[in-house]
């Protein structure tokens, strides 16, 4: 039996499983572990590595068992975490995406709020092509992992005469990204506020993604002239995001809860 967490940020749901017990079996855990209908349930784990200096490491699996470099949602999700189990209200993380430090804002347990320092966003104007579709004009942004924003004009977010889902899936596998790419599809609301969908690699279309609004944000910051301070609205909920400059820090606060705690078997 393996203890577990689970935990969400704005419905884009983790499990938090300690590293000790993973047994080198991240892949195949996240494969089961994740499956809707047959395990828990949930868009990744977070493996929490307690390193004997007193570090913390998080490492991510997405549902399919593929390692991503990091979650902003995930992230939070372990940080809400460790304050409700451990008391700690700030605490920095080490990820593959390098390290994110989260300071609790407001805490009613199970419910966090959580501010997340995100590293600084780089933004390259790209225009990208498509079997079948055409010229895609958007945004190559890495966050600590890779993005490409897009921003359409129609209600349902659908661009170039397909479903935001449909051309997600085509832009994230496509052999252009040889790692895949995380797809934002985002409409600028107004100076202040953004909409956008996320199609996430290894995992599909999510509710929210932290780096997803990250990557949203700074694009409409650094290519359509919208303020520095950003409501972004998922259909999971809103997150706000602050970025003073382009050589400053991002920061990102939103919401984070405990769903349950329990032991599941790995067979």
């Amino acid at each position: 039996m393996i203890p577990f967490v689970k935990a969400h940020a704005c419905g884009n749901d983790f499990l938090i499983i300690e590293e000790a017990l993973a047994g080198r079996r991240h892949a195949d855990l996240a494969r089961k572990l994740c499956a809707r209908n047959t395990g828990v349930g949930a868009d990744g784990i977070e493996f929490l590595e307690r390193r004997p200096n007193g570090e913390l490491f998080l490492r991510l699996f997405n549902a399919d068992g593929s390692e991503a470099e990091l979650s902003g949602n995930g992230t939070r999700c372990v940080a809400a975490w460790l304050a409700g189990s451990e008391g700690t209200q700030q605490v920095a993380l080490g990820t593959h995406g390098g390290l994110r430090t989260c300071k609790v804002i407001e805490a009613a347990d199970p419910l966090y709020l959580i501010e997340s320092e995100m590293g600084v966003p780089r933004v390259m104007q790209r225009t990208i092509e498509l079997p079948g579709v055409g010229n895609i004009p958007g945004a190559m942004v890495n966050v600590g992992n890779p993005h490409f924003v897009l921003f359409v004009d129609t209600d349902d977010f659908s661009a170039h005469g397909k479903s935001w889902q449909q051309l997600g899936s085509l832009i994230s596998t496509s052999p252009l990204f040889p790692h895949g790419t995380n797809v934002e599809f985002v409409r600028v609301l107004s100076p202040s506020e953004i909409a956008f969908r996320i199609y996430e690699r290894g995992c599909g279309p999510t509710t929210s993604s932290g780096t997803g609004t990250c990557a949203s944000s700074s694009a409409a910051m650094t290519l359509r002239g919208t303020e520095r301070l950003l409501t972004a609205k998922a259909e999971g909920g809103d997150q706000r995001t602050v970025w003073p400059d382009k050589d400053s820090v991002m920061r990102l606060t939103g919401p984070a809860e405990i769903i349950c705690r329990g032991e599941v078997y790995a067979l």
